[in-house]
């Protein structure tokens, strides 16, 4: 029985053994073999003295001796900080939100050389606003942005380097001024929009008067060309026809009957307006009837071979002009009884309207 509990025994101690065995031989792979993200970089103590610096992928450790530290993000990063109370230079209290946009570059010097970098970056970007935009009054923080941006961009990229890290943009999310500042801002753009609202309505009024006077300056210059082209076609067309009269005149030859009878035609053309009170018989009334009863008496008696000999004509122009004496000649008679009965009674009557006096012409 003692041969059979010391063999038992031997076995279990064996067994334990080398579960012990294989226990350590598992710790000691699982701690050995280390698998890297990508981005990411890990620093590696041996003996607790920085030895290198573990890529992306499966890295291999001597264990219980290199001690892996935490893992170092090596993307870019936008870390947006709070509002930070800034004094311009004429003495206002803004506060100005700001974001940054950096990438740690070395993982050892992020890890090393500075405690905490992202406390860092904070402070230092609030230490550099103030400075930067101490010096700008209200006016100049509000439309010196991208300036700002640069200034606070340079100085942190050269005070961060060290620290392994690259700052690459800094913007200014809000610049807010006090809301008595802003009350008053707000006022001053109300105020500047409605004098620009008053300019441009000035400016459309303007125009608008403008565009109408030269409107009708160009109504204008149109009517009186058209007046002025209307004019002369007139006066053409009333050259054109006294000219055309004057050749017919001419063609047809008219004597002394004739005339005689138009000038007894233009007699009663006097007295048509309505505001002619006194009717003068000109001196040459009776030597027009005179002349057309001489010219009755000689046409209607005379002997056509004692008549004076004329000015012979073309044979059509000469018939035509006769056949109008012969019906202007007996229009004439008529016409010159009538008159001459109208001034007789006239005359006999002493009528004051119209009154009929007898001149010699002028």
């Amino acid at each position: 029985m003692p041969e059979n509990l010391g063999a038992f025994i031997g076995q279990i101690f064996i067994v334990v053994l080398l579960i012990v065995v294989a226990i350590f031989v598992i710790v000691v792979i699982f701690r050995s073999v280390r698998i890297i993200p990508q981005a990411y970089a890990g620093i590696v103590e041996r003996l607790g003295r920085y030895q290198r610096t573990l890529q992306p992928g499966l890295n291999l450790l001597v264990p219980f001796i290199d001690r892996l530290r935490p893992l170092v993000d090596m993307r870019e990063q936008v870390v947006s900080f709070p509002p930070q109370p800034v004094i311009t230079e004429d003495n206002l209290v803004v506060s100005i939100d700001t974001v940054v946009y950096f990438q740690v570059t070395d993982a050892r010097a992020a890890t090393y050389e500075i405690a905490n970098y992202l406390s860092a970056v904070e402070q230092l970007t609030t230490t550099t606003l103030r400075n930067v935009v101490g010096g700008l009054n209200l006016e100049e923080a509000l439309t010196s942005r991208d300036n700002i941006n640069g200034q606070l961009r340079v100085v942190l990229d050269e005070a961060t380097g060290k620290w392994g890290l690259r700052v690459s943009r800094v913007e200014l999310k809000a610049i807010d001024p006090p809301h008595s500042i802003q009350d008053s801002m707000e006022k001053q753009m109300r105020a500047e929009r409605d004098r620009r609202a008053v300019i441009l309505t000035a400016e459309g009024s303007k125009q608008s008067q403008i565009l109408e006077a030269e409107g009708r300056r160009q109504a204008e210059i149109l009517r009186a060309e058209g007046d002025k082209a209307a004019a002369v076609l007139r006066a053409q067309g009333e050259a054109e026809a006294i000219e055309t009269v004057f050749n017919a005149i001419h063609i047809g030859n008219p004597d002394d009957k004739l005339l005689a009878y138009q000038y007894l035609q233009t007699l009663p053309k006097i007295a048509e307006s309505p505001s002619s009170k006194l009717w003068i018989v000109p001196s040459e009334f009776t030597k027009a009837l005179s002349g057309i009863g001489e010219a009755f008496a000689g046409r209607l008696g005379a002997d056509p071979a004692a008549r004076p000999p004329r000015t012979p004509r073309p044979a059509s122009a000469a018939h035509s002009v006769a056949d109008d004496l012969i019906a202007q000649a007996h229009q004439a008679a008529s016409a010159a009884g009538a008159i001459a009965s109208e001034a007789t009674a006239g005359l006999s009557a002493g009528l004051a309207e119209p009154d009929v006096e007898p001149t010699d012409g002028r």
